[in-house]
């Protein structure tokens, strides 16, 4: 089996080092001065036990890649170019999708018969061309994956055995999607973080977003697991840890504030709330006024924590 890892950002970045590491065969996908620099010196994973360099074979396009029969795409893109990125692969292949929300899987099964889910629980970094942050150690993440829509079969099994001899933790959940929808309304909360920064008063700031999120897919009829059941599975596992004497400083809205990409993923987090609201008549004022914010702040290259929560909360009630 080879990983071709499409997206070797934060997350990508992460598992397509740590699999290399493990052994594993792999290639990614990247652009830019990240594609530049993975080429020239090797793609650089920090973590709090030290830093790693993997000379991994890097492509400009999924296009670009000699397919194999016994490849596997990992989609690690944010949900805005998920559709770019399956239009570039062989349908042959069999579609990972390691990425936040929920419609990525959906756009893959329309054009490929073997689509997997991954819960991504993997706090990472990735702000500099080249590099990438693990922030948890030892275990620098929790993937769970399953077959979309649902189930389990012999490759999902295999994957997660790769996944766990790098490191991570990972179990086969024929219900992975309910863990996936319970990261969605975790996920709600980043564009907070994005436009207020981690400050007092974010917490109040998130709490309207979830809430919605919670009433959307009561009403949709989407079952998603309890708070109790996804404390149970992180447990103690993540173990956020310093790395080169820094903090993780934001999430990857956050960071794509930071980095000036101009795009973030809010379409396909608070975005898939306001869909769901408005197939079902059901309100979602704070998700809606969220996104458009964080969107807006991205087009025009707005720094993070430029606005403070209160403000934030003054938008939600400001939407029609």
């Amino acid at each position: 089996m080879r990983f071709i890892i499409i997206g070797a950002g934060a997350v990508g970045g992460v598992v397509a080092a740590r699999l290399s590491g493990s052994g594993a065969d792999v290639a990614v996908v990247a652009r830019g001065p990240h594609l530049e620099a993975i080429r020239r010196d090797g793609l650089l994973l920090r973590e709090a036990t030290g830093d790693s360099v993997h000379p991994i074979p890097a492509h400009d396009s999924p296009a670009a890649v000699d397919w194999r029969a016994d490849d596997v795409a990992v989609l690690a893109v944010k949900g805005g170019d998920t559709q770019a990125v399956l239009a570039q692969l062989p349908r042959s292949v069999p579609v990972v999708c390691l990425q936040n929300g929920v419609a990525n899987e959906r756009s893959a099964l329309r054009l490929f018969s073997q689509v997997y889910a991954v819960c991504v629980m993997l706090p990472a970094s990735h702000l500099a061309p080249g590099v990438v942050i693990a922030q948890c150690s030892p275990v620098p993440g929790i993937l769970d994956i399953g077959r979309y829509p649902w189930g389990t079969d012999a490759l999902a099994s295999e994957i997660s055995g790769h996944l766990v001899k790098a490191g991570f933790h990972s179990e086969v959940r024929p219900d992975v999607m309910r863990w996936k929808y319970r990261k969605l309304l975790m996920n709600l909360g980043n564009a907070a973080e994005a436009l207020c920064g981690r400050v007092d008063g974010l917490d109040e700031a998130t709490a309207p977003l979830r809430a919605e999120g919670e009433s959307v897919l009561r009403a949709a009829g989407i079952d998603f697991v309890s708070t109790a059941e996804d404390g149970q599975r992180r447990g103690d596992i993540l173990q956020m840890r310093a790395v080169a004497g820094q903090e993780r400083a934001g999430g990857s809205t956050w960071q794509s504030l930071a980095r000036a990409t101009g795009t973030v993923e809010a379409d396909y987090l608070n975005g898939e709330i306001v869909l769901l609201g408005r197939l079902f008549d059901i309100p979602t004022p704070a998700n809606e006024a969220a996104r458009r914010l964080v969107v807006e702040a991205a087009r025009r290259g707005t720094p993070p924590g430029t606005l403070t929560p209160s403000q934030l909360l003054s938008a939600y009630s400001a939407v029609a």
